[in-house]
């Protein structure tokens, strides 16, 4: 008899690890992700040797980690580790091989690494270069190379690369370049496929300009430029039928404040505290996900991966998807029985919206490594008044009682709902605790998928371990 597979949540590796910027790929029937590598509370991004997570096309909630795939004092540019290994991409070469591409955080070139396998260690190969020996960023009215993304067809791969943040005249989009079988040597030089918001054509691309996170996939016959636009926060795309464009500006795919979603809220309100993002699609298994990453901690440093399914219209095009908690389960959770309060995917105070993460007193998901523990423990934390917590989407069967576990110094109610403008369903009256505690209602649930939605009234500020649904 086959083990009962795991259900895949969001995040979807473990709740102590983080792995931003993610690219996915299936190599051999596993799925792949390649990203960078923040640290809880970090100061700065990327502070992480590049590792490997995988897991079967079939398994979505079982993933391996892979180890260490590539250290950041490997290239020789960085043998004292000051700089930091930002975004990588990997394609697979011609020959079979494995190469990753990467740009430090204070250069501007791209270096490539390359092994045998899909998550072995990676050797450092060399520079993209002109076929002068010239590194790309080095040339006289080279951009700054940024972010790179890269995808093979035949003999050729090309080279996505680019970042322009407001202000800054210099840098104009994202550009593409032809390498040849070597897979460092650019044959053709680079074509602007992006604008950034400095240059003065924006074309389709008015409104969502490109910012970084130049990501590149192909469709049937139709090539997918994945970015994150001069608002961060979102993932966009733009389509194609030529790599090298042009591109005609499509859509948001993702929003990683749910930004622009009129499902269950006014769209414009941010149900999550955003910020930069970064990521791909890719199919698995026959459907097609996003995968792009979320903030915790309350700053830009501790990023995680999270993913959706995305489904695409007869014409190809991809409508924006809600964020949730279920993410690579590609549908509703078991309702019944206990589920952690780090897989919310709306954490918010009514009537205080904010887009981006870092304003002081909001409420975060955290983590904290208390003695005798193996690995960190995840909750929320900097629950306060009219605080909204929620996780979607659950599939309930036989719900007669709720419960949550909480500790902290607060006096008052916490509710439950099923949606943010809902009935409240069940009440929890709480009390000073420095343990966790646990707190039980009954709830009326008629058998359905439901979202559920927890808010706080009263004084204090107030931590959550977890939610039960029995």
């Amino acid at each position: 008899m086959n083990e009962k597979k795991m259900q895949g949540i969001n995040p979807y590796l473990p709740s102590w690890e983080y792995i931003p910027d993610g690219e996915p790929y299936v190599f051999n029937d596993r799925v792949y992700i390649y990203g960078s590598h923040d640290i809880f509370d970090g100061h700065v991004f990327c502070l992480g040797d590049y590792v490997c997570w995988s897991a079967p096309v079939d398994d979505l909630g079982n993933w391996t980690y892979e180890g260490v795939i590539y250290g950041k004092t490997d290239d020789p540019l960085n043998k004292d580790g000051r700089m930091c290994l930002y975004a990588p991409d990997v394609v697979q070469g011609p020959d079979g091989r494995y190469y990753i591409y990467y740009v430090y955080d204070k250069v501007s070139v791209v270096s490539v690494a390359v092994c045998d396998t899909p998550a072995g260690k990676y050797e450092f190969l060399g520079y993209v270069h002109y076929k002068d020996g010239t590194k790309l960023g080095d040339r006289e009215g080279d951009e700054p190379q940024f972010d790179p993304g890269v995808i093979r067809e035949g003999d050729k791969t090309y080279l996505y690369t680019g970042f322009c943040p407001r202000g800054d005249k210099s840098r104009s989009g994202s550009f593409c370049f032809v390498l040849g079988p070597d897979m460092l040597t650019i044959e053709e030089d680079g074509v602007l496929v992006a604008p950034g918001i400095m240059n003065p054509d924006h074309g389709s691309f008015e409104g969502h300009e490109f910012f970084e996170a130049s990501s590149i996939r192909k469709r049937g016959n139709t090539y997918y430029f994945i970015y994150s636009s001069i608002w961060m926060h979102e993932l966009c795309y733009a389509t194609s039928d030529s790599p090298q464009g042009p591109f005609t500006y499509k859509g948001v795919i993702v929003s990683n404040c749910d930004h622009g979603i009129g499902t269950y809220k006014d769209a414009e309100f941010p149900t999550m505290y955003g910020a930069n993002n970064h990521g791909s699609i890719v199919e698995i298994a026959g459907e097609w996900y996003i995968f792009y990453h979320r903030h915790t901690n309350g700053n830009w440093y501790s990023r995680q991966g999270c993913a959706e399914i995305i489904h695409f219209t007869e014409d190809g095009e991809i409508p924006q998807v809600e964020i949730t908690s279920q993410g690579l389960n590609a549908a509703p959770l078991i309702g019944k029985g206990e589920h952690m309060a780090y897989t919310a995917c709306n954490l918010f105070t009514e009537g205080e919206p904010h887009m981006y993460v870092g304003d002081p007193g909001e409420p975060m998901i955290k983590q904290r490594l208390d003695e005798g523990m193996d690995k960190p423990e995840p909750f929320i934390s900097g629950i306060k008044d009219k605080t909204f917590i929620g996780f979607k989407y659950y599939d309930c069967k036989g719900i007669t009682k709720v419960s949550i576990k909480v500790r902290g110094y607060g006096d008052g109610v916490f509710e439950v709902r099923t949606g943010i403008d809902s009935p409240v369903l069940a009440e929890m009256k709480v009390e000073n605790t420095n343990i966790w505690t646990e707190y039980s209602s009954d709830i009326e649930l008629a058998d359905g998928t439901y979202a559920i939605y927890i808010s706080y009234k009263g004084s204090g500020s107030l931590q959550m371990l977890s939610f039960s649904l029995d």
